[in-house]
C-alpha cells in the first residue's frame, strides 16, 4: 500500500493503540450498526463508512495482522500480514458464530421433540448482512445478501388433519411454545405464516415471521394431483363389461358411482365437488381411475363360466393387428 494510500485504521475506528481486543469488538460492534447499509438506505457516505470501518476491524481484530500493521505501517500487507491469516483472529470456527457473536443475533431455530426444524431464508440480493454470515473478500467486506429475519419449515400432517384443520403445539429456538391453527384444506404445498415468530432481525431489533411449509403423509387410497384428489378403483372384470353402481371412498365419505358397461381400464370418471376442500369454500372434483383386476384364482364355477363366454365370444381386440 503506497503511503498516500495509508488509512489509520485506529482513528477510523476511534479507539487508541492500546485499545483491547474486546474494546474494538465493542467499537466496530456501534459503528456497523450505526453506519450499515440497511439503516441508511441510499447513503453512499454511510456505506463508504461502513466498508471502512469493516476494513479496519478486519486487521485490528486479528493477533497477526494487527502486529503486522503496528510494526510496518502502511507497509504491513507487503510483510506478509495477509498471507494465510484467519480474518477472525481464530475465536471463530465460522462465519456464522461470529456474526452471532457480533451483533447479538437471535439464536437460529432448532427442531425440538414433536416440532419441526428451521432454516433462514434471504432476501433479494443487496448489500448487507446475509445468513450464515458476513462475506470476507481480501481487503474487507464483500456484497453480500440482505438478512431477512424470516424464516422457513416444514410441518407434517396426517391426511386427516389437513383435511379437517388442527391446532398444532410447535417448540422453536429450543424454548419457546407456540400454538398454530392449520386450517381446513391444507394441501402439499401450503404456506402458513406466522406472524412475529421468525428470527430477531439484530439492525431493527423486530422479529420476522414464521412461514410452515405444509407436508402431508400418504395415504392408501387418495393421492393429490394439484388442486385435485384422485384415487384408484378397482373394478371386476363383469363390473367393467356389464356396468355397475359402485361405492365409492370420498372424503365426505362414501357416494354412488355408476361405471358405464364397457369401460376400458385406466379410463377416468370425475365426482364433481367430492374432492379436497376448498379455502374459498366448496370442494374440488375427485378423479376416479378405474383399475380392472383380474382374480388371481378361480373356483370351478367360475373357470367353467370363462370357458363357456371364450367360447361364445364374438369380440376380438386384436382383429386390427
Amino acid at each position: 500500500m503506497p503511503a498516500t494510500d495509508f488509512k489509520d485504521y485506529y482513528q477510523i475506528l476511534g479507539v487508541s493503540k492500546s485499545a483491547d481486543e474486546s474494546e474494538i469488538k465493542r467499537t466496530f460492534r456501534r459503528l456497523a450498526r450505526k453506519y450499515h447499509p440497511d439503516m441508511n438506505p441510499g447513503d453512499k457516505a454511510a456505506e463508504a463508512k461502513f466498508k471502512e470501518i469493516s476494513e479496519a476491524y478486519e486487521v485490528l481484530s486479528d493477533a497477526n495482522k494487527r502486529q503486522k500493521y503496528d510494526q510496518y505501517g502502511q507497509y504491513w500487507n507487503q510483510s506478509g500480514g495477509a498471507s494465510g491469516a484467519d480474518p477472525f483472529g481464530g475465536q471463530y470456527g465460522s462465519f456464522d458464530e461470529f456474526i452471532n457473536e457480533l451483533l447479538g443475533r437471535f439464536g437460529g431455530f432448532g427442531g425440538a421433540a414433536g416440532g419441526p426444524s428451521y432454516r433462514t431464508t434471504t432476501a433479494s440480493p443487496g448489500f448487507g448482512f446475509n445468513d450464515p454470515g458476513f462475506g470476507f473478500n481480501e481487503g474487507g467486506f464483500g456484497n453480500v445478501s440482505s438478512m431477512s429475519a424470516d424464516s422457513t419449515a416444514e410441518i407434517t400432517l396426517t391426511f386427516d388433519e389437513a383435511l379437517q384443520g388442527v391446532q398444532k403445539r410447535l417448540i422453536i429456538g429450543g424454548s419457546e411454545t407456540i400454538s398454530v391453527r392449520i386450517p381446513a384444506g391444507a394441501k402439499p404445498g401450503t404456506k402458513i405464516r406466522v406472524r412475529g415468530k421468525g428470527q430477531l432481525n439484530p439492525m431493527t431489533q423486530t422479529r420476522g415471521d414464521l412461514y410452515l411449509t405444509v407436508k402431508v403423509q400418504a395415504h392408501s387410497f387418495f393421492k393429490f394431483d394439484g388442486e385435485q384428489l384422485i384415487c384408484e378403483l378397482p373394478i371386476t372384470p363383469d363390473e367393467a363389461a356389464l356396468g355397475a353402481s359402485i361405492e365409492v371412498p370420498t372424503p365426505g365419505g362414501k357416494v354412488k358411482m355408476t361405471v358405464p358397461a364397457g369401460i376400458k381400464s385406466g379410463q377416468s370418471m370425475r365426482l364433481r365437488g367430492k374432492g379436497w376442500p376448498l379455502a374459498k369454500g366448496g370442494h374440488t372434483d375427485q378423479i376416479v381411475k378405474v383399475q380392472i383386476v383380474m382374480p388371481k384364482e378361480l373356483s370351478a364355477s367360475e373357470r367353467e363360466c370363462y370357458e363357456k363366454l371364450a367360447q361364445l365370444r364374438s369380440f376380438d381386440p386384436r382383429a386390427h393387428l
